[in-house]
């Protein structure tokens, strides 16, 4: 049961961090939403 709660809210965060990466406009920015969404992806595929 934890796992999908887990899986669940890693995967809303991930969703927020990819829009905000979309709607921004400094490269800065996008440089490191693209890096905080990496593991968040890698989470959300399972891969440890």
């Amino acid at each position: 049961m934890i796992t999908w709660v887990y899986l669940a809210i890693v995967a809303y965060v991930l969703g927020l961090v990819v829009w905000n990466l979309y709607r921004e406009e400094d490269l800065g920015f996008q440089i490191t939403a693209v890096m905080v969404a990496i593991p968040l992806v890698l989470r959300v595929a399972g891969v440890k």
